[in-house]
């Protein structure tokens, strides 16, 4: 029985289905597939056994029984009878029904709950003369049923209580992270490949120690789950207990071996020594007492690192439940400071739910993660060169004249990167921003915009007039090349050159590279993107509309928006992390949807609210449909693609598009319009008929004021009278 596979499910927090595919497959799985807080699997019930044990990130595994999809009220009753539960427990044995999700015929989650046990109840009594017991708080055997999108699957849980529960905690702080997003905290950083190298592991707020217990079990090899009196599989009828006891012993044996070899350096500090008494009887029971030391020891007096390598990795108060910001901000200016002065050579990472807090640390992350504490959206800010970000603001500034045998063209364009550089850094390093313009064709002559993205640089050469000869065109691009690569020289991204021409048809959506793709993650906020820079003319994000974005995502907090022409759908993004109530974005690009959901899955936003539609807007805007508290409207300048009807002119059609989409508004809703159109005039009858603001000066961040004809924006809103 033990060898014939089967289909599982392994529950996990949101933001951890990637790393959790990776364990399963570590420990046998024959094949894994991610959905939203869970992972599919195929394995025999050792597999089974040894995820309830072993996995240090599943909150549970079950074993789906049965699926089917729900068209009548009562079928939920009679599919439910039909499962032999007597094949699984008995009469003797107690129950507890986890109902989870909603639908239009079962919107109750403790209705759904009543008729399934009923169903459990009547089936076993029907087969064997009596009725199980119902407990809710410790049954004999757990089982969930789902729902999502009509389809009901039900599960036996034989994991019993969340797998997070190890069972060593016996006291916690104010605010505690959960032991499997310690271990994921910790996988993110990379520690089970230092700690193989002698890292050293330290929490300089250690709370009640879970982050430095969960790193010790990984390097000592103890399972996570030794600890644990039971598992749902335990009164199973189908259990195997030989298999069980085998699968224990040899993780009993591998414990003994791993403490024996522990030989690492993993600390643990703390303000609060009440904390500390928790975080002792915690350390005791897991058993490391003795390889674990804590201290006493408030962060102004965190000093020198105890190794010349390790991992520094803590959760500080954000703000959230503990203490307020502004009395918050010295303890990550404290904690940036000593990194920077006493632990070169280590990694630091710092799990937050507050980013501008990280920010007081004055250290540029390496890599940023979304992750979830609870419901709490947060970030685990990793950092791999702990030199002072400011500091090297500064050094730029003071970066030396370029070499002699640049041309007097490139060091014209160089000179003026430097100086819009040096008027940008104080905005940066301010707001965070990472990607932004510093040059946007600020000698006529050498007409292209350079981005920065992150550690990239991109750069656009814009269509030269007619006036200019091909030749000089390209001469002067060449000089540009020059002052680039000089002013980048100290960047490890690459630099990325484009030509910029008129776009035909469908040619914007194709590939303008056939070489390697250079695609990166690159963040604003609290959201990620993914950032093509080699093959494409756009790069899937538009920074000029960076602040349209965050005034889409104030005006859609608890509201349902409409994001019309949405290429990456990045303002939806943006909204749905924002607070927004539904989302539906709608585009008539394949390419550019998939690259949407690519940055829906990169922020974790379920579609159960936040939906992508492939469809042509002008035809789409015709049908009868429901209304939206706030639409996005950004439509291309000109278009002719094949997929359209007709050819959109955003100068003749804006009128008609605009009057469109306000018949989808709802009636105290709000419409941004923007277009790139730099000869653009509103129609005067849309100011007629609406209260047409143009609010183009307020949607200019400081990198795109010296271009304020980069986009038109305009705030749109119905009017009781025609005006």
């Amino acid at each position: 029985m033990s060898s014939v596979d089967h289909a599982w499910l392994a529950t996990c927090p949101k933001g951890l289905e990637q790393l959790l595919a990776q364990e399963l497959l570590a420990l046998g799985a024959e094949s894994t597939k991610e959905t939203v807080a869970a992972v599919h699997f195929i394995g025999t019930r050792e597999l089974a056994y040894r995820a309830c044990l072993w996995s240090r990130l599943a909150n549970r595994i079950l074993m789906p029984l049965h699926g089917f999809r729900l068209d009548e009220e009562d079928q939920l009753y009679q599919e439910c009878l039909d499962i032999p539960w007597e094949e699984h427990f008995s009469h003797e044995q107690t129950i507890a029904i986890d109902f989870i999700g909603t639908s239009r015929l079962v919107d109750n989650t403790m209705y759904g709950s009543q008729r399934v046990k009923d169903a459990v109840v009547d089936r076993i009594r029907r087969e064997e003369g009596e009725r199980p017991n119902v407990d809710t708080k410790n049954p004999d055997i757990r089982i969930q049923v789902r729902q999502h999108k009509g389809q009901v699957t039900v599960s036996l849980d034989i994991s019993g209580e969340s797998l997070h529960r190890r069972g060593y905690r016996s006291g916690q702080g104010s605010a505690p992270i959960k032991e499997n997003l310690a271990a994921a905290l910790l996988m993110r950083c990379n520690w089970p490949e230092m700690m193989k190298n002698g890292a050293a592991l330290l929490d300089p707020m250690c709370g009640s120690a879970t982050l430095i217990i969960e790193g010790a079990m990984m390097a000592a090899d103890i399972a996570p789950g030794l600890l644990r009196e039971r598992f749902g599989f335990t009164d199973w009828k189908q259990h195997d207990q030989e298999l069980w006891q085998s699968i224990f012993n040899e993780a009993e044996q591998r414990k003994v071996v791993g403490l024996d070899a522990l030989e690492l350096d993993i600390r643990g500090y703390d303000a609060n020594p009440r904390v500390l008494e928790f975080a002792t009887l915690n350390i005791e029971k897991a058993g490391l007492d003795e390889h674990i030391r804590l201290a006493h020891k408030p962060i102004d007096q965190f000093g020198k690192a105890t190794a010349d390598y390790g991992l520094l990795l803590t959760n500080p108060p954000y703000g959230e439940r503990l203490g307020d910001v502004d009395g918050l901000k010295p303890i990550y200016q404290k904690l940036g400071s000593v990194l920077q002065k006493n632990f070169q050579g280590w990694k630091a990472a710092v799990f937050t739910g507050n980013v501008e807090l990280g920010r007081e640390t004055d250290l540029t992350p390496t890599k940023q993660y979304q992750l979830f504490n609870g419901t709490i959206p947060c970030k685990l800010l990793v950092f791999e060169d702990l030199s002072s970000r400011s500091a090297k603001i500064e050094e730029r500034l003071n970066k030396p004249a370029p070499a002699q045998e640049l041309t007097e063209g490139a060091k014209m364009v160089f000179n003026r990167l430097v100086k819009n550089q040096r008027k940008l850094n104080g905005w940066l390093n301010k707001t965070g921003v990472t990607c932004y313009r510093v040059y946007d064709a600020d000698i006529p002559e050498y007409s292209v915009a350079v981005d920065i993205y992150e550690d990239s640089v991109h750069v656009q050469e814009y269509l030269p007039p007619n006036t200019i000869e091909d030749k000089i065109a390209r001469e002067r691009f060449a000089e540009v090349k020059q002052a680039v690569k000089e002013f980048a020289k100290d960047a490890p991204g690459h630099i990325h050159y484009k030509e910029r021409r008129r776009q035909k048809g469908d040619s914007q959506y194709e590939r303008f590279n056939e070489g390697p793709s250079d695609t990166i993650t690159v963040y604003e906020g609290d959201a990620q993107f993914e950032a093509n820079l080699s093959d494409y003319l756009d790069t899937g994000l538009f920074l000029d509309h960076r602040p349209v974005r965050r005034m889409v995502t104030e005006l859609a907090k608890g509201k349902s928006l409409l994001n019309l022409f949405c290429y990456t759908a990045a303002v939806s993004v943006q909204a749905a992390l924002g607070g927004a109530k539904s989302s539906l974005s709608i585009d008539m690009s394949n390419t550019y949807l998939d690259w949407a959901q690519r940055n829906y899955d990169l922020n974790h936003i379920s579609a159960k609210n936040h939906h992508l539609l492939r469809a042509d807007c002008l035809k789409w805007l015709e049908t009868d449909g429901e209304q939206y508290d706030v639409i996005f409207l950004d439509p291309p300048t000109f278009s002719n693609s094949k997929k359209m009807d007709v050819v959109l002119d955003v100068q003749r059609d804006h009128g008609d598009l605009i009057r469109n989409s306000m018949a989808k508004l709802a009636p105290d809703g709000v419409l941004i319009f923007s277009n790139n159109f730099r000869k653009f005039k509103m129609d005067e009858l849309v100011t007629r008929q609406f209260n047409a603001e143009n609010i183009t000066p307020q949607t200019l961040d400081m990198d795109f004021e010296r271009n304020p004809r980069i986009h038109n924006v305009w705030r749109i809103t119905r009017r009781s009278t025609f005006g």
